[in-house]
C-alpha cells in the first residue's frame, strides 16, 4: 500500500508533517493535538466511515504509517526542533530556487499573489482541512495542496522577514575636514546618524509579533522574535518585546534575560523600561508577601505572657 506524496514541499525530499495533518506551519502545539484527535477519530478501524472495506484498511494503514509518525514530530521537543531546523533550511531551498517553481492547485496560485498573503494563507489551509479525511482522494488531494499553500507560504515569508538578506552597502569614506575661514582651524564634523531600526530585516518580524501580542497570543508572537534575533542579534526592540512576552507568560527569568539584552543595544528602549518596572514591582509584592505572616502565625506568633 503506497502513500507517496509528490507535491509541495515533498519535492524537497522533505516530508510535510503540517501538510499531513492540515495546519498551518506555525499552529501551536495544543492546536496540532487537537487536530491530531479528531484524524484518529476519523480514520481509526473503529469509528471510521469509509464506505469500503478497501477504503478503511487504507485508513487503518494511513493513521498508523503516516499521521502518528507526523503527531509524533512535534510531540517530543528533540523530534520537534530537527523537524524545525530542516523545515528553515527547506525555506532558504525554496526561495533559491524558485526560478524552477510549479504551482498546480488554484489555491497556492491565488496565495502567490494574495495581497494580505498571511490571512489568505490560513484560511485556506482551514477550508482543505475541513474535508481532507472524508475519502482516500480527497486524503491525498488536500496533503498535496496544502503543501503546496506551505512552500508558497514560506517563499513569501522568506522574502518579508529577509529570508534573502542583501549583501550590505560599501562602506563610505569620512568627509574631509570642514576649515573655518575665520580661524583657519578644522572645524569637528559632526558624526553620522544613528542607523535608522526600521531598516533592520528584524523589524517585519516585529510587526507580525505585535499582532500576536495584541490578540495575547505570546508564544506565537515569541516564535516571531526569536527569528527576528537571528537576524538581527542587536535590535533592542526585538529584544524588548520579548521580553515582555515572557512576562506575560510568568517566565520572569527569560523577561529578565531579554530585558538586558535590550537595554544594553538601546539604555532608553521604552518596552525594556517598562518590562523592568513590572519586574521590579513584582519583586516587591513578592518579597511583601513572603515577609506578611500566614493567618494562623498572626494568631499564635505573639509571645506568651
Amino acid at each position: 500500500m503506497s502513500f507517496e506524496m509528490t507535491k509541495g514541499l515533498f519535492k524537497y525530499d522533505f516530508t510535510d508533517q503540517h501538510a499531513i495533518l492540515g495546519i498551518p506551519l506555525d499552529a501551536e502545539f495544543n492546536d496540532i493535538r487537537k487536530r491530531y484527535m479528531k484524524i484518529v477519530r476519523r480514520l481509526h478501524s473503529d469509528t471510521c466511515s469509509f464506505e469500503s472495506q478497501a477504503d478503511k484498511d487504507w485508513a487503518n494503514q494511513f493513521l498508523s504509517k503516516v499521521v502518528n509518525p507526523a503527531y509524533n514530530k512535534f510531540s517530543k521537543e528533540s523530534d520537534r526542533k530537527e523537524y524545525n531546523l530542516l523545515l528553515a533550511t527547506v525555506g532558504k531551498r525554496v526561495v533559491k530556487e524558485q526560478a524552477k517553481m510549479q504551482i498546480e492547485s488554484e489555491a497556492a496560485k491565488q496565495l502567490a499573489t494574495a495581497k494580505d498573503w498571511e490571512e489568505a494563507y490560513k484560511t485556506a489551509v482551514s477550508k482543505l482541512a475541513l474535508k481532507q479525511y472524508e475519502s482516500v482522494k480527497e486524503t491525498q488531494e488536500a496533503i498535496d495542496q496544502i503543501s503546496e499553500l506551505n512552500m508558497v507560504y514560506l517563499l513569501r515569508k522568506e522574502r518579508v522577514g529577509g529570508g534573502v538578506t542583501p549583501p550590505p552597502p560599501p562602506l563610505k569614506k569620512d568627509p574631509p575636514p570642514v576649515v573655518d575661514p575665520k580661524t583657519k582651524q578644522d572645524r569637528v564634523t559632526p558624526p553620522p546618524p544613528p542607523p535608522d531600526p526600521t531598516d533592520s530585516p528584524a523589524e517585519p518580524y516585529c510587526r507580525r509579533a505585535q499582532g500576536f501580542m495584541d490578540s495575547k497570543s505570546y508564544a506565537k508572537a515569541v516564535l516571531e522574535l526569536k527569528e527576528g534575533v537571528k537576524r538581527d542579534p542587536k535590535h533592542s526592540k526585538a529584544h524588548a518585546m520579548l521580553a515582555m512576552c515572557y512576562f506575560e507568560q510568568n517566565q520572569a527569568t527569560m523577561a529578565k534575560l531579554e530585558m538586558k539584552k535590550a537595554l544594553e543595544s538601546n539604555p532608553e528602549e521604552p518596552t525594556a523600561l517598562e518590562v523592568k518596572k513590572k519586574l521590579e514591582q513584582a519583586s516587591a509584592k513578592a518579597k511583601k508577601s513572603e515577609e506578611k505572616p500566614g493567618f494562623f502565625a498572626s494568631l499564635f506568633g505573639g509571645k506568651k505572657k
